[in-house]
């Protein structure tokens, strides 16, 4: 049996705020719970949503409090549940022939050991890749299929297209037969987009938005908008709306959409949807769906992830991922090495 150390090295906060609250601090290990693996991390992603809890934007329950939400490392225990790892392949989380594994919880996983349930990777995709591909690529899987369904003919726009889950995004998009028109910030940004499928891409610096996207759809608007912005874009969004459109609000990146009259909605019949990935991934039969999806998608090279910059795991290290993070100065996924 596998003695555990009474304490591992963790990524947390003791109060919200900016970046500077950002700590690194000794925890009691965690409980290993009988269908859980025990992994030893060794990359973990940085997400906006890790800078929501850190900011105080979405309530944490208790402080101090271990950030993120990603992780991906190598396996050193199995279940102590034996139903779970004697499991027939189809139905099992936890495949003792593959040795790199990925959470698909919503747990805290900023640590250097962690238990969890698990969605296993092939040798082909590297520890890495897996950190940076999980959780947006499960958001755009199940927003694209269950928040709005893409499909072909759509004219599709997506905020920040530059990013790394408007990438991923773009690439699913164009994959299931969308035109895609996105925003992003510089030139260099845009060449990015259109190498990974986007269409249309405009400047929201220099450019008006919604004269170009009207200009785009002969004024007729999109058929979606994922918007991950928030509080900027949401007045904009509704101009360049095709009538009975889909606004999937994706995120909060400049702050809150603020209260608004639901009469805004009738004016084109919009379909407002704020979804979270997690809750597209609750029993099961959801998670294991829609992993085995994304497996399938990276597999085939249909999504690719883009590690734009690996981080050092300690507390000045994590600080500048989330001050580049917000200041939007990346193209594709921030990552984190562990070991």
């Amino acid at each position: 049996m596998m003695i555990f150390p009474p304490t591992i090295q963790a990524i947390a906060i003791r109060k919200t705020g900016g970046p500077e609250v950002i700590e690194k601090m000794a925890i009691p290990f965690p409980k290993a719970e009988p269908d859980h693996v025990v992994v030893k991390v060794e990359f973990f992603g940085i997400n906006h949503i890790d800078t929501y809890h850190r900011n105080g934007l979405y309530p944490i329950d208790t402080l101090p409090s271990v950030l993120g939400c990603e992780a991906a490392g190598r396996v050193v225990a199995l279940p102590a549940d034996r139903n779970v790892v004697n499991m027939p392949e189809e139905g099992c989380r936890h495949r003792k022939s593959c040795q790199r594994r990925r959470n698909i919880s919503n747990s805290k996983r900023r640590t250097t050991l962690v238990s969890m349930p698990t969605l296993s990777v092939p040798d082909t995709v590297s520890t890495s890749t897996a950190a940076s591909i999980l959780v947006q690529g499960l958001t755009a899987v199940t927003f694209m299929e269950e928040a709005y369904k893409v499909k072909r003919g759509d004219t599709i726009f997506i905020h920040t297209v530059a990013g790394g889950l408007g990438i991923l995004m773009t690439q699913l998009a164009k994959h299931l037969g969308a035109t895609v028109i996105g925003t992003t910030s510089t030139s260099e940004k845009a060449h990015y987009a259109r190498s990974n499928g986007a269409d249309h891409v405009i400047c929201y610096k220099t450019e008006d938005v919604v004269a170009r996207v009207l200009d785009i759809t002969n004024g007729e608007g999109v058929d979606a908008i994922f918007d991950g912005v928030g509080r900027d874009t949401f007045e904009m969004d509704f101009k360049f709306m095709k009538r009975k459109g889909t606004l999937v609000s994706v995120g909060n990146a400049s702050g809150a959409v603020p209260s608004f009259d639901l009469e805004k909605l009738s004016s084109k019949n919009v379909t407002l949807v704020r979804p979270t990935m997690n809750h597209y991934n609750v029993t099961f039969e959801e998670a294991h769906r829609n992993g085995q999806r994304l497996r399938g998608l990276v597999e085939s090279g249909t999504l690719k992830a883009r590690v734009h910059k690996e981080y050092p795991f300690s507390a000045e290290g994590v600080r500048q991922a989330h001050a580049d993070l917000t200041r939007g100065q990346t193209m594709g996924k921030l990552v984190v090495k562990v070991s």
